[in-house]
């Protein structure tokens, strides 16, 4: 019937056009314009992606569909079928994050089929999803295939016109990829169900926006969608499992490949016995590394014809770029929590948000995950590590990469890394206009006092732009500036109860003993279940405590301000040379100022702020969420109207009242108190327990 009406109408078109030509014309035109105008108001902004999927095509895909977890071998993606969620709706969406993509933030948020697409319910036009296989050595043994258990590789979407220069210096292949974590079963799944829950995804959201607005390499998240499907999860592995709902967040990349990427050429490790899944398929290593340097380091591959000088070139470029990472990550206090060589980006930027924690207060052995026994992942092993992961990935490389050659590049790191480090801790600092060699135990001395007074890591830092730096003539004033300054800077120092807390053993005494008794008697017993590292550390804490037993808070508060006050008098000593040969005082001044605090941070993502705000979005109030969002997108100033968290979680008195009311025993945590995004964690904030 439809191709009978067609054909009258074209004839009754050709019979109108003999007589009235334009006419028709005009009519078949509005009538097409018409008709295409109502396809393009009611597709959604997403059906307009342009997808351009590069990495199919240059790396090889695995020839099986079976949705079954399996050994893939000989391939570096495997084609999969989202499973679709129940009900999903949008928690958030990051507009500068979409952006990237050529969308609206707001257009998407009101799209009805934004929370289908971006959760992997339903497939873009386009889309070509698949999960990536890689391998990884984790805490420190090699544990053969891992791969995308949960992520969801969609496609390769072109950059949009006006991208800026800068982000095109950062990702020059004119495509960004996009994933979706958390969108079920892949061949990678292992024993789990590919599924992410609403604290995981929005941790990983907003931490992925946070950094991105440190200044900070990292992935973007454009959105995180929840919905009414349900999968059971253990929080703290305790036998107490509960329902949670099924969430997924959109992951924006110039590409998710890593130093795991490479490992799956591995041969059978001599500790574990575990091989890369494409042992002996050593041409794809060579694809693979064509691939990634012809579209992430062009300038690499057009400067070395030389193959081995290129692939040299490249690590190099990699190892620079980790330095610079873990350099950034050290100097606004960020922990990853698990450094694994899955965990490494093959870019150099910030990758996969898990057991992740921002410091409060300053501790060089701060480990944020609570799976990190050890504390091989510490805030002060991370350049370490780091290096060693390096070592992983030029393992992985060879023979493309010559081992004598990898191991001169890798014996470069810690030179390239305490040069970003230095520099960045100059500008937290304000000494812009010389390098002294002195620097570098000024910003040691001041670590060591923020660690002696548990002060704040972030709050200390920031506040150090309110210190003057000295005036010609200013005598007796010195004294008083000096002891003002002290007093700032007291207030972000932990009490005698805080710091007492802090270093409570974290082992049982009869433990630690029996440990302490089995080094000495049974040496290679106690390596299999402990190390040295550990018991040190306990004893330290055992050790201080013990000292703040026997201190009462009024010496505390005076030891203190003894340290702050011969910290504060060598800085601004050092300040005063800064000014030495400057006519115009006050300008330089105002810079410093200027700079110090557009590189320390008014707000990060402490674990409270984004506890708050996931326990919100479980009683399905996402506006917390945003807010945070708003904050943490600005976090080096102020916005008006956003100082305080909207919305106050669990644990408070009302909590404690209605556990009474259903006979059950009364919450032992503090009372929840409304504090500032910007100011130190309230007390209940130390309970946060992430694993």
């Amino acid at each position: 019937m439809a191709s009978i009406g067609t054909s009258l109408m074209l004839r009754g078109l050709v019979r109108s056009y003999l007589l009235h030509p334009s006419v028709v014309v005009i009519r078949l035109l509005s009538s097409v314009g018409m008709e295409d105008m109502g396809l393009s108001l009611s597709r959604s902004p997403l059906e307009r992606l342009h997808f351009d999927n590069v990495v199919l095509k240059k790396l090889p895909v695995d020839a099986s569909e079976d949705p079954g977890v399996r050994t893939v071998r000989a391939a570096c993606f495997s084609l999969v079928k989202p499973q679709p969620l129940t009900k999903p709706r949008f928690v958030a969406v990051s507009d500068e994050a979409l952006a990237l993509l050529g969308l609206n933030g707001e257009e998407v948020l009101n799209d009805v089929l934004g929370p289908e697409y971006l959760s992997g319910s339903k497939v873009m036009p386009g889309s070509q999803p698949a999960a990536h296989c890689y391998c990884g050595h984790q805490f420190g043994q090699f544990a053969g295939q891992l791969g995308d258990g949960a992520a969801c590789y969609l496609g390769e979407v072109k950059v949009p016109d006006g991208q800026s220069a800068e982000l095109l210096r950062e990702n020059p292949s004119g495509r960004w990829e996009i994933q979706v974590k958390g969108a079920g079963l892949t061949p990678y799944s292992r024993q789990a169900d590919g599924r992410k829950v609403l604290r995981s995804s929005i941790r990983e959201f907003l931490c992925s926006e946070a950094i991105f607005s440190l200044g900070v390499p990292t992935t973007r998240a454009g959105s995180v969608v929840t919905s009414d499907s349900k999968v059971i999860r253990d929080v703290f592995y305790n036998g107490n499992p509960r329902h949670e709902r099924c969430s997924v967040v959109l992951r924006i990349a110039p590409t998710f490949l890593r130093f795991g990427s490479f490992e799956i050429f591995k041969p059978a490790d001599e500790h574990t016995g575990r091989q890369g899944p494409s042992y002996r398929h050593d041409e794809i290593r060579g694809q693979m590394m064509d691939y990634v340097i012809e579209m992430f380091y062009p300038e690499i591959q057009q400067n070395h014809p030389d193959r081995v000088e290129r692939n040299v070139a490249f690590f190099r470029e990699v190892m620079r770029r980790t330095a610079r990472l873990v350099a950034h990550w050290q100097c606004i206090g960020f922990c990853h929590g698990v450094l694994n060589t899955d965990n490494m980006s093959i870019l150099g930027i910030t990758l996969d948000y898990g057991p992740y924690g921002f410091m409060d207060r300053f501790d060089p052995d701060f480990i944020c995950s609570a799976s990190d026994n050890s504390g091989r992942y510490s805030y002060q092993a991370q350049p370490a590590i780091c290096r060693w992961n390096l070592v992983k990935l030029a393992e992985a490389l060879a023979p493309e990469l010559p081992p004598d050659r990898a191991e001169a590049v890798v014996d470069e790191y810690m030179d390239v890394y305490n040069g970003f480090y230095l520099g960045n801790m100059r500008k937290k600092l304000g000494l812009l206009r010389k390098e002294e060699p002195e620097d570098e135990m000024l910003i040691t001395d001041l670590l060591q006092t923020m660690h002696n007074t548990g002060a704040d890591f972030t709050n200390s830092f920031r506040s150090l732009s309110q210190i003057p730096c000295p005036a010609e003539g200013e005598g007796e004033e010195e004294e008083e500036i000096v002891k003002h300054a002290t007093a700032l800077l007291l207030e972000q120092c932990a009490s005698l109860e805080e710091l007492k807390a802090a270093n409570k053993p974290t082992m049982d005494p009869r433990e630690l003993a029996m440990l302490l008794s089995m080094a000495q008697s049974n040496p290679s017993l106690f390596q299999m279940i402990s190390d040295r590292r550990t018991i040190a550390r306990q004893l330290e804490k055992l050790h201080k405590l013990k000292d703040l037993m026997d201190t009462s808070q009024e010496e505390l508060r005076t030891n203190q301000a003894e340290e702050w006050t011969l910290w504060i008098t060598s800085y601004r000593k050092r300040l005063a040379r800064e000014l030495e040969g400057q006519s115009l005082v006050q300008e330089v001044q105002e810079e410093r100022v200027r700079v110090m605090d557009s590189n320390n941070p008014r707000v990060v993502l402490r674990n409270y702020i984004a506890q708050n705000a996931i326990e919100a979005a479980e009683k399905g109030d996402f506006s917390e969420v945003r807010r945070v969002l708003k904050v943490l997108q600005k976090p080096f100033s102020s916005q008006a109207g956003l100082e305080h968290p909207a919305w106050l979680g669990q644990g408070g008195a009302e909590e404690e009242q209605r556990e009474r009311d259903e006979g059950e025993e009364a919450s032992t945590s503090a009372t929840r108190t409304l504090v500032p995004y910007d100011s130190k964690p309230p007390a209940w904030a130390h309970e946060i327990c992430v694993t």
